[in-house]
C-alpha cells in the first residue's frame, strides 16, 4: 500500500498505521479514507494530498 503525503503541511498518511485517533484502523489505503477525513495536523482534505 503506498503513503500520501500532505502537500500543505507535510504529513504522511500511512495506510500500515491508519489514522487510528481519528477512527481509522490500521491497514486502510488511502482511496478507502472516508471523503470527509482531514489532515490531522493541518486539517485540509484529501485533495490536498499526493502518493509519495
Amino acid at each position: 500500500m503506498q503513503n500520501y503525503v500532505c502537500d500543505v503541511c507535510g504529513y504522511v498518511y500511512n495506510p500500515t498505521d491508519g489514522d487510528p485517533e481519528n477512527g481509522i484502523q490500521p491497514g486502510t489505503p488511502f482511496k478507502d479514507l472516508p471523503d470527509d477525513w482531514l489532515c490531522p495536523l493541518c486539517g485540509v482534505g484529501k485533495e490536498a494530498f499526493s502518493p509519495e
